[in-house]
């Protein structure tokens, strides 16, 4: 009989070690490791080609089929995001910080599927169902009819699962679910992985909607193992300030839609409301113009977005001057502060410099190096750019300015907005966006000298 072997993991990063120890060597977290049964602990069977199974039916790449069917809840930021609706026998992952809003979202998105004619279940393994009333009268759907269930046992959900055959589920959350053939604690990546595949293998074969929330760790990704987010169709995060009253909803991961694509909710009282204009919601407190900001024309998904990025150059009493960025890389700064510096003759040498995407927005696109260049040079000069015009464009480390994609929508979003000029890089695709003053520069010394008379 064979020997089983026994491995332990990460419950923080998921990493595989060969012996427990304190720390982590690989996220440097403490007391995270744990240790996992194997798989199989009965004698060692045959090699699988020994044995000879059923033939897997095989087609071309030629071979049509129909596109899934999907249903709409009628909250078109989520419909967004999920590519157009909810997918039959579809699994999703939502994660986000704690208190941001995921159960209020998917308590108020279980009430639209089940208005939607859909039959919908919410099991709670966080809180009582009490709780769960009363956020439910809070935001008024206590007339909605989805069926309330609290419990962490896994075996009996899937039973009362089976017994009632919904059309969605929803799990929330998947770290407090327990399987009774696993031993380790709820919450481990043990339990973790054998819950979430349970569940995702019990939608597929009964062809219900199941929606997980997931927990997150303190840099942000969804805590347990990552083999999770591979498992589900769908990955999507929630993210906002706990300071701003916006949401969020981005899909990182989407098998039946856009990656990448936002919906955007602002929190109120009655819960969360759907922002259907987020350029005007993002740039509403925006005053008269002041050195330091300037307004980015992005792409979020297939959506065009415009937010405003505000700097601030001072002074450093330190020997090393900070560089702190909320909404953006931070690298990213340091390589365009570089640049700057190397091919524009600009110092930043002893100045302390501060960034920051007004409204909890994130921004990840390389298309808004331009933007924080510019507004960092306004807040340096102390020379605030027209209060018209929208900047986008990318920086290469030679100090060219490189095209991006989807100009055209750029410009029509901010033209719908207001805006009358644009300063883009040159050789962008604008097409023949009328009524739009278009700047456009080579490189980043043209753009300091022309814009800032510098360089």
């Amino acid at each position: 009989m064979a020997k089983p072997i026994t491995s332990f993991h990460c419950s923080a990063c998921g990493t595989q070690h060969k012996k427990w120890s304190g720390r982590c060597d690989d996220c440097g977290e403490w007391n995270t490791i744990v240790e996992e049964a194997p798989l199989s602990t009965g004698p060692a069977t045959k090699s699988l080609g020994a044995v000879r199974g059923k033939a897997v039916p095989l087609s071309d790449l030629s071979t049509s089929e129909a596109p899934p069917p999907r249903t709409h809840s009628g909250m078109n930021e989520l419909d967004r995001v999920l590519g157009g609706g909810l997918v039959p026998a579809s699994a999703i992952l939502v994660g986000g910080d704690p208190g941001i809003g995921k159960s209020t979202l998917l308590l108020q998105a279980a009430a639209s599927f089940a208005n939607a004619g859909l039959k919908a279940v919410y099991i709670s393994g966080e809180e009582a169902s009490a709780q769960v009333r009363m956020r439910a009268q809070r935001l008024g759907l206590t007339q909605a009819p989805v069926q309330l269930g609290t419990e962490t046992n896994l075996r009996d959900i899937l039973t009362a699962l089976e017994k009632e055959q919904p059309d969605i589920a929803i799990i929330d959350s998947v770290q407090t679910m327990w399987a009774d053939n696993v031993g380790s604690a709820p919450g481990s990546v043990s339990q973790v992985r054998a819950a979430a595949h349970e569940l995702t293998t019990f939608a597929k074969r009964n062809g219900m909607a199941v929606i997980l929330v997931g927990h997150v760790t303190k840099d942000g990704q969804i805590a347990g193992p990552r083999v999770v987010e591979h498992m589900v169709d769908t990955v999507l995060y929630f993210e906002g300030e706990r300071g701003h009253q916006f949401r969020i909803l981005r899909a990182v991961k989407n098998r039946f839609g856009p990656s990448d694509e936002i919906g955007v909710f602002e929190m109120t009282g009655e819960g969360l409301q759907q922002v259907t204009n987020p350029s005007a919601l993002f740039l509403s407190e925006r005053d008269k113009p002041a050195p330091g900001s300037v307004v980015f024309a992005g792409i979020e998904g297939t959506r065009p977005v415009l937010c405003e990025f505000q700097a601030l150059v001072a002074p450093s009493p330190h020997s090393q001057p900070k560089r702190t960025v909320v909404g953006w890389d931070g690298g990213r700064l340091s390589m365009i502060l570089a640049v700057l510096e190397a091919r524009c003759g600009i110092p930043f040498a002893g100045l302390d410099v501060y960034l920051n995407v007004a409204g909890g927005m994130k921004i990840t696109e390389p298309a808004a190096d331009l933007a924080v260049a510019a507004a960092i040079l306004s807040a340096r000069e102390d020379a605030a750019l027209p209060p018209d015009t929208v900047v986008f464009g990318e920086i290469s480390l030679s100090g060219a300015l490189r095209p991006v994609s989807q100009t055209e929508n750029r410009l029509k979003e901010a033209q719908k907005l207001g805006f009358s000029g644009a300063i883009a890089p040159t050789r962008s695709k604008t097409g023949t966006q009328s009524g739009m003053k278009m700047q456009q520069m080579a490189d980043l010394t043209a753009f300091v000298g022309d814009i800032f008379g510098a360089g």
